[in-house]
């Protein structure tokens, strides 16, 4: 069954960001009154810049206790961490660095470790041992199950780095994969979270801005039984919820 999207729009990027840090704000302050810890999926690209700024600024940063939120990241290039093209990097500039958060509570996807495959197997030992440490996995095949995943969406449908026609797609046991990224912008590796990991979140938020990705955006939520472009295979068991701005709407 195709879970229904709840859709918010906004009148600019600045009002989508804010509007999400506000909702993960409030989140996480209920997830660590409830559980005394938060996990945070971060995304990539250019459209969550505005939205890192604004959890790091205040009154919204106050908000949540960062001694018990913990950051991971939903893909990554296979890149040094300080690279521009770097995910970790764009979030270490415009959030971590700028709030208190221990640094044993960021779990950065070593994506120059080894071969990319070599990459994608520690990230998923990482994952493994953290969500078994905090009791949320009972079995060495069960998925973990993170408060939130933030996801982008490329103009070619394209999300976390899950690539149209990537045998990535199809990957039912993994956590982790690497892909080649040929066809991406960088084309170079890339380390990503799979399917059954990314769907089986408590809540999945995408932020979606720009005219460049209407056409694509429009089918999918329109059409979710018919198209296949990756971003329609997010269907979570939680929550699925769709920012966008209003060129988008």
């Amino acid at each position: 069954m195709i879970k229904k999207p709840e859709i918010r729009s906004y009148s600019s990027l600045s009002e989508l960001s804010l509007a999400a840090a506000e909702y993960i704000a409030e989140l996480a302050e209920a997830r660590i009154k409830e559980r005394n810890i938060f996990t945070l999926v971060l995304s990539g690209g250019s459209t969550p810049r505005q939205l890192y700024e604004k959890l790091a600024n205040q009154p919204i940063s106050n908000r949540i206790d960062w001694q018990h939120a913990h950051l991971f990241w939903g893909d990554e290039r296979c890149v040094p961490p300080d690279n521009p093209d770097s995910n970790f990097s764009l979030a270490f500039e415009t959030l971590i660095s700028r709030v208190d958060l221990p640094p044993a509570n960021i779990h950065r996807i070593p994506a120059t470790t080894g071969s990319p495959k070599a990459a994608a197997e520690e990230y998923e030992k990482i994952l493994r041992e953290f969500f078994q440490a905090v009791g949320e996995t009972d079995s060495i095949i069960s998925f973990p199950s993170f408060d939130l995943v933030l996801l982008g969406m490329g103009v070619d449908g394209h999300t976390a780095s899950l690539f149209p026609g990537d045998a990535a797609l199809g990957e039912k046991t993994s956590w982790v994969v690497a892909v080649e990224g040929t066809s991406a912008s960088p084309p170079v590796p890339r380390i990503t979270l799979t399917f059954p990991v990314i769907n089986e979140a408590k809540c999945v938020l995408f932020l979606a801005s720009g005219s460049s990705k209407l056409q694509v955006i429009q089918e999918i939520l329109n059409n979710p039984h018919t198209v296949t472009y990756p971003a329609a295979k997010v269907q979570p068991s939680g929550k699925l919820l769709w920012f966008i701005d209003e060129g988008l709407a």
